[in-house]
């Protein structure tokens, strides 16, 4: 654990350092807030659509050859990705660099798959929260570094984040063990690694099928945030790059705190499938209140508050790697990576066109929340589909027994 937790948090500062800055970039290259806002769109569609395909292909992939080398693949992959954004004169380079970063980028699913290799079903919820501790931990430096770095200059945090990719690439190299021993792995199949063929069976997985939609549905949501936070808090509040770098630093103190210290805590009075309905109550509230806010402190107040929502995606995730056998967790996992990734390929689709629609409104007007008061009724409709699924598993139960 304490190697992969390293790995992940130096790839989230990487990925951290460049969130505060990347909407700017797209800005450079633009003529008018709905220009840069249609643009921005565009390159986080292709960075998605390329997860989308590539994420059953790399999680299949490390269940055969085993997770270290593909996690070094998407190492590598970054580094290119992050370099050539800074070096990039066009936003056509901009697009292709980005579409890049994402068919290489599956290293969330390969790490989950590596925990889900080294613990036992009952403790995955918690370790798969230590990494969502890490990769918040990751976002309080990263934005934060970001923010300061692009007041100075709007390339350096592009530099930076290659540059901790490529120290990432050095230590999986030459320090991270494998975790998938020989007599565990699969052959590779490519028909296993269609991203269709992954969704389908992760559909089917028995006993878990429905909470697919809970993913799809709470992810289409987050995705749909992170495509807005930035410019949102900028039309909205006048924000630039170091308060948006702070107010992203303060969401990963939120994580680190919930899943590194609360969620071994919280496991031991609640089920998984109870913290996930917590969860998804404050978040909906959450949405709303960040849609709502007209002062920019009130944007840190709602994230200090919405403690249990960082408790959704560790509990429904071990849900999901407990109903499959080991051999495939790198194909399963990789198939949730892909499914959060296609939502991330249809969140700036609704996310821009909401913030297109309001971007000539005055500061401070409630209506520019537009985006945040979509998510929160995405994350009602994820509550629905997972209060009536943990009813009928528990009916079913009630019945076996």
């Amino acid at each position: 654990m304490p190697f992969i937790m390293l790995t992940v948090l130096i790839d989230m500062l990487a990925i951290g350092l460049i969130i505060p800055v990347l909407p700017v970039l797209v800005g450079s290259f633009s003529s008018s807030p709905a220009d840069q806002v249609y643009w921005y769109g565009v390159v986080s569609i292709t960075f998605g659509l390329a997860n989308f395909l590539a994420s059953p292909v790399l999680g299949a992939l490390s269940d055969r050859f085993g997770r270290r080398p593909v996690l070094l693949l998407g190492f590598l992959g970054l580094s290119v990705s992050f370099f050539g954004t800074a070096l990039t004169t066009s936003l056509w380079g901009l697009i292709a660099v980005r579409m890049l970063g994402g068919a290489m980028q599956a290293n969330a699913a390969i790490a989950n798959a590596y925990v889900a290799d080294i613990t036992e079903p009952e403790k995955r919820a918690k370790r798969f929260g230590l990494l969502g501790a890490m990769m918040g931990l990751g976002f309080i430096i990263g934005p934060v570094m970001g923010g300061l770095l692009g007041a100075i200059n709007l390339h350096l945090p592009f530099f930076a984040a290659g540059g901790l990719a490529t120290a990432n690439l050095l230590y999986g190299y030459l320090v991270l063990p494998e975790s998938l021993p020989p007599a565990k792995r699969k052959a590779f199949s490519w028909r296993a690694a269609n991203p269709v063929t992954s969704l389908r069976k992760l559909s089917q997985l028995k006993g878990v099928g429905p909470l697919v939609g809970v993913v799809t549905f709470s992810g289409l949501a987050q995705f749909v945030l992170y495509t807005s936070w930035v410019l949102y808090t900028t039309f909205k509040f006048g924000w630039g790059p170091m308060e948006n770098g702070w107010s992203l630093a303060a969401v990963g103190v939120v994580s680190v705190v919930v899943q590194g210290f609360l969620m071994g805590r919280l496991l031991k009075r609640f089920p998984p499938q109870r913290l996930a309905i917590m969860g998804l109550v404050s978040s909906a509230l959450a949405y709303a209140l960040w849609g709502a806010a007209s002062e920019g402190w009130m944007m840190f107040a709602v994230i200090g508050v919405n403690l249990l929502g960082g408790t959704v995606a560790a509990s429904v995730q071990s849900l999901i790697s407990a109903a499959a056998d080991s051999r495939s967790q790198g194909e399963t996992l990789g198939a949730v990576n892909s499914l959060t990734s296609l939502t991330a390929i249809f969140a700036p689709m609704l996310a821009t066109p909401l913030l297109a629609m309001v971007s000539h409104l005055p500061k401070g007007d409630w209506r520019i929340g537009a985006p945040f008061y979509f998510c929160a009724l995405l994350q009602v409709g994820a509550l629905i589909l997972a209060v009536q699924y943990f009813r009928k598993h528990q009916r079913q139960k009630v019945t076996v027994a």
